[in-house]
């Protein structure tokens, strides 16, 4: 079941039914009057969802990122159509016929809920707005004085209660971008310098003395012949592989910054009027 403090998390979350179908989104939350517990979901359904369908509270839960309600898709598309109120109020006939035809016993939850003669008490408690506006009844005429004790109301004690505004922020998370890795390929010209090896002929030209005459002697007079000496040189020889350089991931950090909130707060004050030892003092 689906708590008061739950509230503002299913705003707009997705409805599935007991077999897993998709229903809608949740539109509204309806809490009751009397206890401020939540009722009833207000679901948008449809192609375009322009129809809000009432679910009750009872049998559903939320799912991680999704509400499970406890009751097939067909028969929630054909409950009763209901039309609230300027106020986000239910009246008691379409509450009675809701509760009707979702197996409900309606007469036992109304007077666990309510006493006789009071209206309808299913009221929007969705959106923060509404979380806001009711807050503020209990500053304005009737509302307010629902909220003072009994005694207060009747003028029957010395005592009064000063009701005040009080600033509560909550966080939600919201995606606020997407990053990703991509890896492509690109061509570049790179130059490398290599010592590269070479032979040459170089002549030496030896004079003929006594120390080597004798060998040099010992040759043919005269004769035609040639002596052929084979060069080397090295080239370079260019060949790639490929090799691993980096490794690339990508990690998420929390960063965490302050901001300041403004929000316009409502209090009462008291004054006290009369034949007191601090007069016209506000409190």
């Amino acid at each position: 079941m689906i708590t008061q403090q739950q509230i503002p998390t299913v705003i707009h979350q997705h409805v599935y039914d007991k077999s897993g179908q998709r229903v809608g989104e949740v539109r509204h939350v309806y809490v009751d009057d009397a206890t401020g517990q939540p009722e009833w979901l207000g679901v948008k359904t449809g192609m375009f969802g322009t129809r809000e369908t009432f679910v009750p509270v009872r049998d559903a839960d939320v799912i991680a990122d999704h509400v499970e309600v406890g009751y097939d898709k067909e028969r929630i598309k054909h409950a009763p159509n209901v039309d609230v109120d300027a106020g986000g109020h239910l009246s008691v006939e379409e509450e009675r016929d809701l509760y009707r035809y979702y197996d409900i016993d309606w007469a036992q939850s109304w007077q666990r809920a309510n006493q006789p003669g009071e209206g309808g008490w299913a009221r929007e408690g969705g959106q923060q707005e509404q979380q806001r506006l009711r807050e503020d009844e209990r500053f304005q005429g009737e509302g307010l004085e629902e909220e003072r004790p009994q005694a207060e109301r009747a003028g029957e004690s010395d005592t009064m209660i000063r009701y005040e505004e009080q600033l509560h922020v909550t966080t939600e998370s919201h995606e606020t971008g997407r990053a990703r890795l991509h890896k492509y390929i690109v061509t570049e010209e790179q130059q490398i310098t290599v010592p590269l090896t070479r032979e040459e002929v170089r002549i030496e030209r030896e004079p003929i003395t006594e120390a080597n005459l004798d060998p040099a002697m010992r040759g043919q007079d005269l004769t035609e012949s040639e002596h052929e000496v084979t060069l080397h040189e090295e080239r370079p020889s260019v060949t790639k592989r490929t090799v691993p350089v980096e490794r690339v991931r990508m990690t998420k950090e929390r960063v965490t910054e302050e901001r300041t909130i403004s929000e316009q707060l409502r209090k009462e004050h008291i004054d006290v009027e009369g034949d007191t030892d601090e007069p016209g003092r506000p409190f």
